[in-house]
């Protein structure tokens, strides 16, 4: 076991309880901006200190409250990579790239193992350059070659592409391809890009408010998530409280309508979601479809998204608010639909004010209870 960790760390907003086991692997934690991916790492690190619990990488105990156990960031070994890398300006690609290495090593193997850092992610030739000399992938680079160079025990990376476009993104993210081909151990990568995270990592964690929700290999995650956090980080973007009212029917307060399920519906089910490239247009009414208004279009270059209103709501249906009125609720209480503009002439694609049938398809819904 490359990682083990089952810690307490009670926090302003929340108490942050994670207990998860991590091989060989690099697993991903996905979750909204404050929800306690960053705290997890910094108490791996030993930046932060847990209220309680254990933490152990490849056989040592890094943290154990009951022990007594809590080594320095210094004794832990760690690589932490936060999005600005963090080099040391006044010093060369290659100081950078040997300043974590251990003041141990011998000063012919240090050489060595900085000659090989800077090969393997292209920096030969850059030795004696600056950071401010370098582009940001370069400074990448250095980092990452910096981490390798140290010999950590776990590798950690906190969102380091968060503010670049996506085209510069994309180009940086090859350069972890290496780091994570080079090393064997646990890695550990916090975004909140469900594309990035698929992309980058063997399995991921769904992180909600300090809790991990649920872990899962990232095509399980998508076709199958098993908590409204996992839904809404995978992209769902109609989600809504349920409740059972038959065996394959629930009836969904906010929305105003029953909805039937090709499941059978667990006893205690809360949410029901739809993507929204999976509602269909109908010709008029049948089995759960609807009538909805079109309230607002806008365009991208392949699709068009549209919110859609239901008309004909219960009588116990959650009361209509207005956008200025409470924008979150608003949006709640509509559907977001995305219709592929190549697969639909432009003559027919939803105007707003428009008057459409929508239909959820029974085997397109995902049910969670939790």
């Amino acid at each position: 076991m490359s990682l083990h960790i089952d810690i307490k760390k009670k926090l302003a907003a929340f108490t942050l309880e994670v207990a998860l086991d991590a091989e060989d692997e690099t697993l991903g934690f996905l979750g909204e901006s404050g929800c306690g991916k960053s705290m997890t790492l910094r108490c791996i690190a030993g930046i932060e200190r847990p209220d309680e619990g254990v933490i152990q990488v490849n056989g040592t105990t890094y943290f154990d409250s009951a022990a007594r156990i809590n080594l320095s960031p210094q004794q832990r070994k760690t690589a932490l990579l936060f999005q600005n890398y963090m080099l040391f300006p006044h010093m060369t690609v290659e100081a950078n790239i040997a300043a974590g290495i251990d003041s141990a090593v011998a000063k012919e193997e240090r050489r060595g193992i900085v000659a090989r850092e800077l090969e393997r992610f292209g920096l030969k030739g850059f030795e004696k350059r600056y950071p401010l000399q370098l582009s940001g992938g370069q400074q990448q680079r250095v980092a990452l070659a910096r981490m390798l160079a140290a010999r950590p025990g776990i590798l950690m990376l906190d969102e380091p592409f968060s503010a670049l476009d996506a085209h510069l993104k994309d180009v940086l993210q090859q350069n972890l391809f290496s780091l994570f081909e080079a090393f064997s151990g646990t890695i550990l990568y916090v975004s909140h890009d469900i594309d990035e995270a698929v992309r980058l990592c063997d399995r991921i964690a769904v992180v909600d408010a300090g809790h991990v929700m649920e872990i899962a290999e990232p095509d399980v995650l998508i076709n199958n998530p098993q908590s409204e956090a996992g839904m809404k980080l995978s992209g769902v973007k109609n989600v809504t409280e349920v409740v059972r009212t038959g065996d394959h029917r629930v009836h969904a307060p906010r929305w105003g309508v029953d909805i039937d399920l090709a499941c059978d519906v667990p006893d205690d089910i809360k949410y029901v979601g739809i993507r929204a490239f999976y509602l269909e247009r109908a010709d008029g009414p049948g089995p759960n479809t609807y009538r909805m208004r079109c309230d607002g279009v806008t365009d991208a270059r392949f699709d068009r998204s549209v919110m859609l209103q239901f008309l004909d709501r219960s009588a116990d249906a959650e009361p209509l608010v207005a956008a200025d009125e409470n924008e979150m609720k608003y949006l709640h209480q509509h559907l977001a639909w995305r219709v592929d503009k190549l697969k639909v002439k432009p003559e027919d694609l939803p105007q707003t004010g428009d008057e459409v049938w929508i239909r959820f398809p029974e085997d397109r819904l995902y049910v969670v209870c939790r």
